[in-house]
Formats: structure tokens, C-alpha cells, sequence
């Protein structure tokens, strides 16, 4: 169904973790606000509470909702590094945890504190979402120090409104111990959340390093190529300027090495930019299999692989190769990648196939697709990008071969 592609089935596995996560905790919020609107309609308080009282608790029990909520969410993303925290937002928060435990009180001092349902376990709700979200902006201490002021305080109230020994128990350990577990569940999610986004931080670095070295190698054939031949050109060139104003005729032959230097190098840098430009089937085949591997994704390289192409074919493949291994790394969360190249008497065949597609209807953007389709369109191939099912991306290239090289591949099979 549509909604599963844009909900969960859609989604790679770290945004799972981090939706997964934020529902959960948003969740567990809104059931304690649920639990305490709830204890605040049954019988007994409906017959001896104001009715002005009951919406009033009610009115205050979702807003602290709305307002742990927010507190939350901006909490997680200071602490995932992501974004700052205003202050009022969290005396807001406090203000609202006071309120909302101070109607509690009301409705139970009308109607009895003994005859009030669940008092412990409603006092608890009504602490959760201000802790689950102060243990996301402060140290583990002062989680610690809240948890057991507002234990106190409960317990203490609730001793004054005439509850007995064991009503000032209950309201203590359930107050502590609700609001103390939801603080650490709270606190050990956020560092779950802030090791993925390491994770993927460190997946999207890595997919920039490795441009960053191919830029490097190039930059240090260039080097290699042009800088002996320049430092001769500039060695002759000066010799040649010394013999001309001797008038040494000596000075042309200088002059006539310059200009044959300068066209080697001319050449040596055609042929570095060709090798750079025009991809070697084999050599990205073994390259995309080892970066993959790298990067943690098992791959697979099936099919013809040794089986003899016109240089053009191998050189159009070796480009879908290198862009397809490049969004791997950067679209999706994947874990497994297969390409299969399959050679027959008309056609030649590449696929490359990864799990952990992002989206259904979509394919990587940019435009290193655009530019595979003109480099195929030249060998009149095509190129075709899309989901596959199940989660599954695939890329399939395709290129006719001409006569002579269909003969070639039938001889050889």
C-alpha cells in the first residue's frame, strides 16, 4: 500500500531506528497523559468533584502532553547535536508539571484521598513527560536530584490529604520508580539515536574520502607527467634565450627540443585525461567489489566477466559501474549488492541489484544517471533505474554490439 512506502517499508533501517525511537517515546507520553484523563472521569470523582475542576485537569494533563512533547523533541536534538534549546521552554515545562499535579491533588482532596482510584499511578502519569524530556537537557544527576524532589513532594502531599501509610508508599515508589525508568529508557534511546547518526556521519564521510583520493591520483598523474617535462621545457628554454644572444645558432636545436617536449606532454596528458575519462570494465568491476566491501556491504560480481568487448561497450559499462557502485554508498542502507553482466551474440547485459532501496517510486538523484543514458545513447544502449520490489534497487544497462564483436563472443563461447 502507498501509506507503508511513505511510513515504515519505505524508510532505510537507521530512519526505522530513529522513527521507531521518537514514536516510542512520543507514545509513552501521551499514554500517561491518556491514563491520568482517565482516572480523572471515573465515579467517584465525577460524584464529588466539580465538573469545572474535571476539564480543568483534563485541559492541564494535555498540555503538559503538547508541552513535553516539544521539550522533548528539541531536547533530543540538542543532544543529538543537531539544534539549541530555549530556556523558556523548559521553565514552561516545570510550570506545567506543577499544575497538572496540583489538579490531580484538587480532584483527590474532593474526593477523599482514599476513595480517589489509583492515586500513586496517577501522580506517576502526571510526572513522565516532564522527565522524559529534562533527562534529555540536563546531567544524569539532576535527572536523578528531580526525580527524587518530585517524589518527595508527591508523597508528601499525599500524607497531607489524609492518605495513610501505605497510600505515601505507593505514591512514592510509583512516582519514583515510573518517572526514574522512563528518565533512563529516555536517556539510553538518545545515545542509541546519537551512535547511528555517528554511524552515518561516518558512512557519508567515507563516500567523500574516496572522491577526495580519486581527485588526489589524478592530481598526482598529472604531476608526474607534466612536472619533469615543464622543469626541461624551462631548463631548455633558458638555454636557448643564452645562445640566441650570443648568436649561437646553436640556439634553434634548443628551440626545436622545447616545442618536441611540449608535444610529448601535450600527448602524455591526453592519455592520463583518457585513462581518467574512459573506465576499464575489469578494473571497475574489482574496484566497485572491493569499496563495497569496505564500506561493510557484501558484493557480488556474476555472469561473463572475462568475456572479450569492444573497447567502447567495456568503457561505457566501466562508467555505469563506477555511478552505480557511487550510489550504493550514498542512497539507501544497504547490505548485499550483486552485478551481473551477461554477454550474448546481440546485446550485451548489466545489472546491479542492492536491498535497502530508499524510497519505491525513486531513483538516486543528481545527474550521474543523465550522463550514463548520453554515454549509452551513443552506442544507441539504454539505461533503466528503478525499484525492483522488496526493497530492492536496480540499475540495468544495456548495449547492442555490433556485428564483428557478436562473431567474436560466439567463437569464444
Amino acid at each position: 500500500m502507498r501509506w507503508r512506502t511513505w511510513g515504515w517499508r519505505g524508510r532505510t533501517g537507521f530512519d526505522k531506528v530513529d522513527l521507531y525511537t521518537r514514536g516510542t517515546l512520543y507514545s509513552l507520553m501521551w499514554i500517561a497523559v491518556l491514563i491520568q484523563v482517565l482516572m480523572s472521569v471515573t465515579r467517584p470523582v465525577r460524584g464529588a468533584a466539580p465538573a469545572a475542576l474535571i476539564a480543568l485537569t483534563i485541559l492541564l494533563a494535555v498540555a503538559q502532553g503538547i508541552c513535553g512533547t516539544m521539550l522533548a523533541a528539541r531536547g533530543l536534538a540538542r543532544y543529538l547535536g543537531q539544534g539549541t534549546l530555549d530556556r523558556r521552554l523548559v521553565a514552561v515545562g516545570a510550570v506545567s508539571l506543577v499544575t497538572n499535579v496540583a489538579a490531580v491533588l484538587a480532584l483527590a482532596a474532593c474526593t477523599g484521598m482514599r476513595e480517589f482510584p489509583e492515586p500513586g499511578y496517577v501522580l506517576s502519569a502526571c510526572v513522565v513527560p516532564f522527565s522524559c524530556a529534562f533527562v534529555l537537557i540536563v546531567p544524569g544527576w539532576v535527572s536523578m536530584l528531580q526525580q527524587a524532589t518530585v517524589s518527595a513532594a508527591v508523597s508528601a502531599a499525599v500524607g497531607l490529604l489524609g492518605g495513610g501509610g501505605a497510600l505515601v508508599a505507593v505514591a512514592l515508589l510509583t512516582t519514583a520508580f515510573g518517572g526514574g525508568t522512563m528518565a533512563v529508557t529516555t536517556r539510553v534511546s538518545a545515545w542509541t539515536l546519537s551512535v547511528m547518526w555517528k554511524l552515518r556521519e561516518a558512512k557519508d564521510m567515507e563516500a567523500r574520502l574516496a572522491v577526495a583520493e580519486e581527485r588526489l591520483r589524478f592530481g598526482r598523474d598529472m604531476h608526474d607527467v607534466l612536472g619533469r617535462n615543464l622543469a626541461v621545457i624551462a631548463l631548455k628554454g633558458e638555454l636557448a634565450v643564452e645562445l640566441a644572444q650570443r648568436g649561437n645558432p646553436a640556439a634553434v636545436d634548443q628551440m626545436v627540443e622545447v616545442m618536441r617536449i611540449a608535444r610529448t606532454s601535450q600527448q602524455e596528458v591526453r592519455d592520463v585525461v583518457r585513462g581518467y575519462r574512459e573506465a576499464d570494465l575489469s578494473t571497475e568491476l574489482a574496484g566497485a567489489r572491493g569499496v563495497l566491501r569496505a564500506a561493510g556491504i557484501a558484493c557480488a560480481v556474476e555472469g561473463d566477466e572475462g568475456r572479450p568487448l569492444p573497447a567502447p561497450v567495456q568503457s561505457a559499462l566501466g562508467w555505469v559501474v563506477r555511478e552505480a557502485a557511487t550510489n550504493v554508498l550514498r542512497h539507501g542502507d544497504p547490505r548485499h549488492c550483486t552485478i551481473r553482466l551477461r554477454a550474448s551474440v546481440d546485446a550485451v547485459v548489466l545489472e546491479v541489484e542492492n536491498d535497502g532501496a530508499p524510497r519505491a517510486g525513486s531513483e538516486p538523484g543528481g545527474s550521474g544517471l543523465a550522463g550514463l543514458r548520453e554515454r549509452l545513447r551513443a552506442l544507441d544502449g539504454s539505461l533503466d533505474a528503478g525499484p525492483a520490489g522488496n526493497g530492492l534497487f536496480r540499475l540495468t544497462a544495456e548495449i547492442p554490439l555490433p556485428r564483428t564483436a557478436a562473431a567474436l563472443v560466439e567463437e569464444r563461447r
